[in-house]
């Protein structure tokens, strides 16, 4: 039996009737994913941390220290980002285990350790996800999210409802691109993004992927989720902006030839960063699992050379220890 997407909607550019797909041309080939697994084991890639793995993680984990009731963000470490607005918790792709694979002795590992664990959580309200990728959407986070807190709000992009359900969530939400859900005085609104889909080798883009915009009465959050680079993200701005935070994605970036369509390397988070009107950023996506070509270390070092590059200064758009806790403001 043909598989035909139950939301299509002929007048989105990003409907087909087969799933979801990016407006933006298709950048790789049929082979390309085979040329890369070959020349990334003929080079020996990825190279480990100039330092060593040891050094790495004393640089830049630390375990999550989430006492107060202030508004603050926290960066978990890969692309989970942990919020606190209004004294409600908000927690996004929260990848927390050991491996991003569906398998628990195979596939991309954990090389730092996640800086808290559900249990640590004194309260979560809300659980956004952006797509449905292993290092994004955690089987085992989510059951322990499930297991500790049964009443908190999952919001996912269309066609990761049946997904969430079939694991205990009790209250979920999808959402289309430029939708919005709000939970008491917050409101999510899902927005565009350049990635893809694909849990099992029969689901490629069944499912849709997004980034996030959260807003309350004092702040405006735009996390990009895995993007690639678009001339059509600055709108996300123009539209639900201006933002006092954000969190865009450095690293998983080469080799670009592969990677451009799907992950954005610094020097084009740089420029979604100015487009955006240049908010308090995190960087996200780097320092956990080796999933491209660059070196763990490498995406913090690119970022401070692209600001460089666009003469811009480091203090509102910079990588940042664990052990720091910027406010969301």
């Amino acid at each position: 039996m043909v598989w035909k997407n139950p939301w299509y909607d002929s007048s989105k550019a990003h409907h087909t009737p087969e799933g979801f797909c990016n407006p933006e041309p298709e950048r790789r080939k049929p082979g390309d994913l085979q040329r890369w697994r070959r020349d990334r084991k003929a080079q020996g890639l990825p190279l480990p941390p100039q330092q060593g793995y040891r050094a790495f993680t004393e640089q830049w984990w630390q375990p999550a220290d989430i006492s107060g009731s202030d508004d603050r963000i926290w960066w978990l470490g890969h692309a989970a980002v942990l919020l606190r607005l209004n004294q409600q918790y908000i927690l996004i792709d929260p990848a927390l285990s050991s491996r991003a694979s569906p398998l628990s002795f195979a596939g991309p590992q954990r090389k730092t350790p996640a800086p808290l664990s559900i249990a640590d959580l004194p309260r979560l309200d809300v659980v956004l996800i952006s797509h449905n990728h292993y290092d994004h959407l955690d089987r085992p986070t989510v059951k322990a999210i499930v297991r500790r807190f049964p009443q908190a709000t999952f919001i996912v992009p269309l066609g990761l409802e049946k997904w969430c359900r079939a694991r205990g969530v009790k209250q979920v939400h999808q959402l289309d691109w430029w939708q919005q859900f709000t939970v008491g005085d917050l409101c999510f609104d899902a927005v565009p993004a350049r990635h893809w889909s694909m849990r099992t080798p029969r689901d490629r883009n069944r499912s849709l992927w997004c980034g996030w915009v959260v807003r309350s009465a004092s702040v405006r959050f735009w996390f990009s989720g895995d993007s690639g680079y678009s001339d059509s993200l600055p709108e996300i701005a123009a539209r639900l902006g201006p933002f006092s935070l954000a969190a865009l994605p450095i690293g998983a970036y080469a080799p670009e030839w592969f990677m451009a369509g799907q992950h954005m390397n610094p020097d084009q988070a740089v420029a979604l960063w100015q487009a955006a009107g240049r908010p308090l950023t995190l960087p996200i996506h780097w320092g956990v699992f080796e999933l491209a070509d660059e070196s763990l270390d490498a995406p913090p070092k690119e970022l401070a050379d692209a600001l460089l590059r666009a003469n811009e200064q480091k203090e509102r758009f910079r990588t940042v220890a664990n052990r720091r806790k910027p406010r969301a403001e």
